[in-house]
């Protein structure tokens, strides 16, 4: 397993999306607007609430976020779909912080559920993500985790069975 710490600042998930972190052709995070986390707080490849890996990772909402003038005007929310593109951002993360090799793909979700909103007065979302399965085989390399995404420690969407998988092709 690669030595990464345990913690990652917004300079050090830039450098992922850069591609610098994991190296060339490995997993990767989206560019801003579409990162969809300021910092990520723990990862483990044995925590959990599985044992099977783990990773924590907030997100700082504010008024002038580029979604809340589209998505609806004269009634900002944030996509639900952002949230989950979160939970599915950090998944692959922690992948690559295994040192696992490929870039990843997200594959699917089995349930989600949203029971609330992000609107432009909340100030944080916290990111949770308990792998229940990592899988590294010759022909495939992939977690499988729950998610849960809390707005100022609410929780508003949940999910199960989400799938990343690293491809090197």
């Amino acid at each position: 397993m690669a030595q990464y710490p345990s913690s990652f600042d917004k300079e050090d998930l830039l450098k992922c999306a850069r591609g610098e972190l994991f190296g060339p052709g490995n997993a990767q995070l989206p560019a801003p607007p579409m990162l969809m986390m300021d910092r990520i707080t723990e990862v483990s490849a044995d925590g959990g609430a599985h044992g099977k890996g783990h990773i924590r990772a907030e997100f700082d909402i504010t008024p002038d976020l580029w979604f809340f003038d589209c998505h609806f005007p004269g009634n900002p929310i944030m996509p639900g779909c952002l949230g989950l593109d979160g939970l599915w951002q950090l998944t692959g993360f922690n992948l690559g912080w295994r040192g696992w090799l490929g870039r990843g793909y997200a594959l699917g979700v089995g349930e989600v559920k949203l029971t609330g909103m992000v609107r432009p007065d909340r100030k944080m979302l916290t990111y949770k993500v308990d792998f229940t399965k990592a899988i590294q085989t010759r022909r495939l390399t992939m977690g499988v985790a729950d998610g849960i995404v809390e707005a100022d420690g609410e929780v508003i969407y949940q999910v199960k069975d989400m799938k990343v998988a690293l491809s090197e092709s």
